[in-house]
């Protein structure tokens, strides 16, 4: 081989490591969005089996419920938008303004934390 095909064939195998490359990264952003669908999914399937879990109430415990639901929208809940987020983040997605509802790919991150700190 000459120095010229030898050259021309280095810059070859160059641009086909830059295109795998950008293909590894392309397939990276696909599975970072099927992995948030899919925690998505499997939390929304957990919901919905417990709403058909659920057994029909007697009447006076239906009652009863009413009233103390009545009494719990008078008095506002302190906190219970600090606990969702919470448990937001424990489940594994950002609830920071940078990355809101994507599904968390590495340990902690710093954004979310400090905002769960405030």
């Amino acid at each position: 081989m000459e120095k010229k095909d030898l050259f021309t064939h280095m810059q070859q195998l160059e641009d086909q490591v830059g295109g795998i490359h950008q293909y590894i990264g392309e397939l990276k952003q696909e599975i970072v969005q099927l992995l948030e669908e899919n925690k998505r999914l499997a939390i929304e399937n957990q919901q919905l089996r417990k709403l058909l879990r659920r057994d029909p109430e007697p009447p006076e415990i239906v009652q009863e419920q009413e009233q103390t639901d009545k009494a719990v929208k008078e008095a506002p809940i302190v906190g219970e938008g600090y606990d969702n987020l919470a448990r937001l983040y424990q489940e594994g997605f950002h609830i920071c303004n940078v990355h809101y509802g994507h599904l968390r790919t590495e340990k902690d991150c710093l954004f979310c934390l400090s905002f769960l700190n405030k």
